[in-house]
């Protein structure tokens, strides 16, 4: 018995209803949680179809750093849950009415002629010594080098410009500039006073 397609229908099933609720529940702690499921469960479809690599990266970047990091900004914002619940009536019908429009669109873009077995047949099976890690790379620097590179370089204006932003200077925030500290003198910092001494008294002239 195969038991490939089992997993699938089942790995399928729980990613559909975990990336649903993910978008319906109203707690946003759950809704991150939901999510790390959906990711569990994207990298075991990457899985039995032998993409070991990409389920791997998906584990390990998006659920071990990025969803972690979702989980502390959720937790630590003090999100008033009430005014959620208030509002989630009020956009429900048209939430509704543009997720059909989206997969109508989609479903016009990409056509009814692009899906079925006889399109994406089941994949061909590779030997032991077989590396999609290698096969991935031979691809993604030859074929699609330059979106690679593309992409690349918007990414890093990308992290310019949020530095640049989170670091502009204003006027009512006091700050630090290192490359004047180090030219400060000690004359500028220190200043030496001389005064005259005076003579103790004696415990006499005090009584008196």
């Amino acid at each position: 018995m195969n038991i490939e397609p089992i997993l699938f229908y089942l790995f399928s099933t729980i990613l559909v209803i975990s990336a649903g609720a993910v978008v319906t529940v109203r707690n946003p702690v759950f809704a991150a949680l939901l999510l790390v499921l959906a990711f569990f469960t994207c990298a075991s479809l990457w899985i039995l179809l032998e993409a070991e690599f990409l389920a791997l990266t998906l584990v390990l970047v998006y659920v071990g750093a990025v969803m972690v990091l979702f989980l502390f900004v959720v937790m630590m914002l003090d999100i008033n849950l009430t005014q959620i619940n208030e509002g989630f009536t009020k956009y429900a019908a048209p939430g509704i009415i543009i997720a059909a429009i989206i997969v109508i669109e989609i479903g016009l873009v990409l056509g009814a002629d692009k899906f079925g077995l006889e399109h994406y047949p089941n994949p061909v099976g590779h030997d032991a010594d077989y590396s999609n890690t290698k096969e991935i790379g031979n691809v993604l620097y030859t074929v699609y080098l330059y979106p690679f590179e593309l992409a690349a370089v918007i990414l890093v204006v990308a992290i310019i410009a949020a530095i640049s932003l989170a670091q502009r200077r204003r006027r009512d925030s006091k700050y630090q500039d290192p490359s004047q500290q180090v030219l400060v003198r000690r004359e500028d910092r220190v200043r030496i006073i001389k005064m005259a001494s005076e003579k103790r008294r004696s415990s006499g002239e005090e009584d008196s």
